[in-house]
């Protein structure tokens, strides 16, 4: 299944009627439970890819500050879980947090994933955090960004990923790596 859905088609009912041992999006009710206990056997393909990312990278989230913009079931509530299991202390940013800026220059580690071009500017990026952007948006002129003001901020990251080329990437391959997963396990039960 592919969000957001036409509007006549409810997305509950939907994820609801796919069988959780092929949710390779962990979007079924049951696979969301399991995350949250950190006992899964799919994890959401972005949180997931975003995750390996760090650990490819040697990017290490135990102890550090983790900050996460934006609170969907897809990217924002799952990164966080994933974060906190990595033994990240983690708070949570959404459309009313007060003092947004204040709250994301405390970040080591910084996700947005709230679907504006440009929102997180340099003023709101502590010198030397990792920030990760989760946005695919279109600029003005129609091109595609994410929500980091990409050539400003990367002047004070230690590391920072592009759009496109960079989550986007490791969505598709967390992706592909459920779905085989998954038809393991099927073959596995026959």
């Amino acid at each position: 299944m592919q969000l957001p859905l036409p509007a006549h088609i409810s997305p509950d009912a939907v994820i609801a009627a796919i069988p959780p041992e092929k949710d390779v999006d962990a979007f079924h009710p049951e696979n969301v439970g399991h995350i949250m206990i950190g006992d899964y056997r799919f994890l959401p393909c972005t949180p997931a890819g975003v995750m390996k990312m760090l650990e490819t990278e040697g990017i290490d989230v135990s102890g550090k500050e983790c900050v996460v913009i934006g609170r969907s079931n897809i990217v924002g509530k799952p990164m966080a879980m994933l974060l906190l299991q990595a033994n990240g202390t983690v708070t949570i940013c959404h459309s009313r947090t007060k003092n947004l800026a204040e709250v994301t220059r405390r970040a080591d580690i910084l996700v947005s994933a709230v679907g504006r071009a440009g929102f997180v500017t340099a003023d709101m990026v502590k010198e030397g955090a990792v920030v990760i952007d989760v946005g695919m948006n279109r600029n003005a002129e129609g091109k595609l960004c994410g929500d980091v003001d990409f050539a400003a901020v990367s002047e004070k990251a230690s590391a920072i990923t592009p759009v496109p080329g960079g989550v986007g990437v490791m969505t598709i391959t967390m992706l592909l790596e459920n779905t085989v997963r998954a038809a393991e396990a099927a073959a596995g039960k026959r």
